[in-house]
């Protein structure tokens, strides 16, 4: 299935990038008929599944719908809102299915697996609002110092939640190797 997933994320990325021109809206209305379909199938095959396996499945149809559809936007619209647009899909459809995977652990492992995925999610919106600030910039629309502003929150933003992540990870320990696990996460980031 997730190999599957990638091949039509990269066959409709390729179909989207070769357009060099600007697209009708006919043509995006039909693609967009074409997106909705594509899911309504995604969905559709989902249904057969059971438990935690039916949740990834439909986690990573709904993303997938997401990123279709904000790479729609763009590739009609373009602009760098439309661009951090589709790296924001893609950053909560990750962790949507991430997500969905982490419930099949229990205890601390789940709740790592939780805040690991969290600060990925993190560390892709950080990502693309240095993207955008960057693309901004080259055209004019935003100073070098609102670039540098923007980069040092992203890098705040990826280190508190990779603060939270590698604390939760601490949890699992007891005793004097909590808290010795505990002091060197703190050491590692300032805290």
């Amino acid at each position: 299935m997730k190999k599957a997933l990638i091949a039509i994320a990269a066959a409709s990325l390729c179909a989207f990038s070769f357009s060099a021109s600007a697209m009708t809206k006919e043509e995006h209305s039909t693609a967009k008929s074409q997106i909705d379909a594509t899911y309504k199938s995604d969905k559709a095959a989902c249904d057969a599944m059971q438990k935690n396996a039916k949740d990834i499945c439909m986690a990573e149809a709904k993303g997938k719908d997401k990123v279709a559809k904000a790479e729609l936007e763009a590739q009609y619209k373009p602009s760098a809102g439309h661009d951090k647009k589709i790296r924001d899909a893609k950053a909560e459809a990750a962790y949507d299915v991430a997500k969905e995977k982490c419930d099949d652990q229990t205890g601390n492992a789940k709740d790592v697996c939780v805040k690991d995925a969290k600060a990925a999610r993190t560390a892709a919106k950080a990502d693309a609002k240095v993207s955008k600030a960057a693309s901004e910039a080259r055209t004019g629309d935003a100073s070098p110092a609102k670039v540098a502003e923007v980069r040092k929150d992203a890098a705040e933003d990826k280190r508190d939640a990779n603060y939270a992540a590698a604390k939760e990870r601490c949890d699992a320990m007891s005793g004097n190797a909590k808290d010795a696990c505990q002091a060197d996460v703190k050491t590692k980031f300032g805290k």
